[in-house]
């Protein structure tokens, strides 16, 4: 072999880089408080102890969960092997999604009518979307001056622009941007500064007030707000309440998703393998929290709405987006989730010389 044909198989047997045990337990936790707070939707209209728990948890959920997905998303370009897995990873699982949803809905909810409609998201796969979006415009938010003030803007005029209409759910993917804008700006000091023992300690009675102030907001405000889907005007509000809203929302969601990775274990756990599979349970347990509600479980059940019964749906939420998440279902599901469609895709000259390289 040529010194490049041994350079190249020295590359070639270099052992894969090692995924950072504390992002996939953070992925793992975060999810499975997504399924928890969506098992939860249907008993907060009997219990206000629900009601303050699911708005605690909606105000840092998902903000943590896009915030991890900024940050993996630091070195995305328009290279072509990057845009390729943008389109198998993202944008394909989407339209499986949509259509696979839309089905489901018209065979669990007896409503033939309801329409496949690849410009209206439906339930979870707006995060498909808003994703797609966000990482084609992670070279814009490398080139700004002031990345995390313009996303704050765009939110704010996003909560105030009720024209939007409903088209790639745009309000979400507006107002939940400023999230995906703060992981592209995080480093990793930043997140050793957050699990410092001080701050871990200094979550405790930071997790506790929040409960306590969505357990007093909670007759008082709607959680449509955490959901970032609606314009101040739709939600009934003047204009200017939208705006502080904004800005009071991301300040708290910043506070707690902190309060939150401060108290992610850090070394390997029983569940970190589970942190690879997280968009797995994510679209998949849909299928159970929609199909809940279709067969009337909740109404059926009244024991559900009781303490023993809400710690009974805790625990299955946790449980099911757990199982999900497993190595058996993601190969079982791969197809739809990460196809390789190497078929779709021209081979580019960087890659075929590369190959070339390597059989030389």
């Amino acid at each position: 072999p040529t010194p490049v044909g041994h350079r190249a198989a020295a590359r070639s047997a270099k052992p894969a880089k090692q995924r950072d045990a504390f992002f996939d337990n953070a992925k793992y936790l975060a999810i499975v408080l997504v399924a928890m707070a969506h098992a939860w939707e249907p008993l907060t209209d009997h219990s206000r102890a629900a009601e303050a728990l699911y708005m605690t948890v909606y105000t840092f959920h998902m903000p943590a969960f896009i915030l991890i997905s900024g940050y993996f998303s630091r070195s995305f370009d328009m290279r072509p092997d990057r845009l390729r897995r943008l389109v198998t990873g993202v944008a394909v699982p989407y339209v499986i999604f949509e259509v696979a949803y839309t089905l489901f809905k018209r065979w669990a909810d007896d409503d033939p009518a309801q329409p496949i409609s690849l410009l209206d998201p439906w339930y979870l796969t707006w995060f498909l979307v808003a994703l797609f979006v966000w990482r084609l415009t992670v070279p814009l938010w490398k080139i700004v001056r002031w990345p995390l003030p313009l996303a704050l803007a765009i939110a704010m005029l996003a909560v105030i622009s009720p024209d939007i209409g409903d088209d790639l759910d745009l309000q979400r993917v507006l107002q939940f941007l400023p999230f995906f804008v703060l992981g592209l700006l995080m480093k990793p000091e930043h997140f050793q500064l957050v699990r410092r023992r001080e701050v871990r300690i200094l979550s405790v009675p930071l997790f506790g007030a929040a409960v306590l102030l969505a357990y007093w907001a909670a007759p008082r405000m709607t959680s449509v707000w955490f959901y970032r889907r609606d314009s101040a005007q739709e939600l009934g509000v003047p204009w200017w309440v939208g705006i502080v809203m904004t800005l009071a929302l991301f300040g708290c969601s910043v506070v707690l998703t902190a309060c939150f990775f401060a108290w992610v274990p850090r070394r390997k756990m029983w569940f970190t393998i589970l942190g690879a599979g997280t968009l797995y349970g994510y679209l998949l347990h849909g299928f159970l929290a929609k199909g809940s509600r279709f067969w009337g479980w909740f109404e059926n059940y009244e024991w559900l709405h009781k303490p023993l019964g809400e710690i009974f749906v805790t625990v299955v939420a946790g449980t099911v987006v757990t199982l999900l998440c497993t190595p058996p279902v993601q190969r079982m599901f791969r197809f739809a989730m990460e196809p390789k469609m190497e078929w779709a895709f021209k081979r580019d000259a960087a890659e075929l010389a590369r190959e070339r390289t390597r059989s030389t």
